[in-house]
């Protein structure tokens, strides 16, 4: 009897999650795949983002129907990303888990990290190579080719720490602008020819 009373208590601890979840996280995982991360880690991310409460590696496992392992290297990874805060609760001895609540915040935390993984890597390999000089002109043009990388990913990554340092009102002002960017500067420019001649 009392096996039975454990066991229907178990059942009830097992985390459910609607169909409307569910959408979400499987899609998560299938976008995750083709950001370069793991489909577990990706839903994982998507079921903490959706869910109201914080979430131990239990409830990740049940929800999911995956593997603890694979929720715990799942945390890890996140939490190597810094996309998952770890909580604790009160009386409960196990970690808590839950996406940041400020999508912006998010965003930004996404840009810092994948900076570090994919940008910076490969401008120190481009600065590297640009080191030596090149002699051959299957090596000049290869090296000519390499400088115009260097200065797109540098000037793209200078405009991007100045929007990181604007305050997010002005950002969603500046992304709600859109093309209207475009006739801005296209009038200023107008506006400049004029006054030089």
């Amino acid at each position: 009897m009392v096996f039975y009373f454990l066991l229907f208590q178990k059942f009830l601890k097992i985390m459910q999650i609607t169909d409307y979840q569910q959408s979400f996280v499987l899609h998560f995982g299938e976008m995750g795949s083709r950001w370069g991360i793991n489909r577990t880690v990706g839903q994982i991310y998507a079921l903490l983002y959706v869910s109201e409460r914080p979430l131990n590696a239990d409830d990740i496992t049940s929800a999911l129907g995956i593997s603890r392992s694979n929720t715990s290297m799942g945390l890890k990874e996140l939490q190597s990303w810094q996309l998952v805060q770890l909580r604790h609760i009160s009386g409960d001895r196990r970690d808590y888990f839950t996406a940041p609540d400020d999508v912006w915040e998010i965003f930004q935390t996404l840009l810092v990290e994948r900076r570090k993984r994919e940008v910076e890597p490969t401008l120190t390999m481009i600065r590297d190579a640009l080191m030596v000089p090149q002699t051959d002109d299957t090596n000049q043009y290869a090296e000519r080719r390499m400088r115009e990388m260097l200065d797109l990913i540098e000037m793209t990554t200078s405009w991007l720490d100045d929007i990181q340092k604007l305050d997010q009102a002005t950002v969603i002002k500046l992304m709600k602008l859109g093309g209207g960017v475009q006739k801005l500067l296209g009038g200023a420019k107008r506006f400049s020819s004029k006054k030089a001649g």
